[in-house]
């Protein structure tokens, strides 16, 4: 099982991969989601987001400026005002 992933900026397409779990810091505080969670949209603050490519593996971590995260059918995609 795997979560399709996509994070994207104003200016590109950053990422686009399927991964096990990101931890996405939302502005009600941080969230995981792993593929089949139940579809939501949030609000981002700046924080760390945390790539997981498998289950138990070290995260890849980039820092984000804001945005909003939107978990769907599809997967999770992150609209990110700016990367850190």
């Amino acid at each position: 099982m795997a979560l399709n992933f996509e994070l994207v900026t104003p200016e590109r397409l950053v990422r686009s991969e399927e991964v096990y779990m990101v931890t996405v810091p939302g502005a009600e505080g941080d969230f995981g989601v792993l593929e089949g969670h139940s579809p939501m949209i949030s609000t981002l603050r700046s924080g760390e987001l945390a790539i997981y490519k498998t289950q138990g593996a070290t995260p890849e971590t980039i820092a984000l400026d804001g945005g909003v995260a939107e978990v769907n059918e599809s997967g999770l995609t992150i609209l990110a005002e700016k990367l850190g």
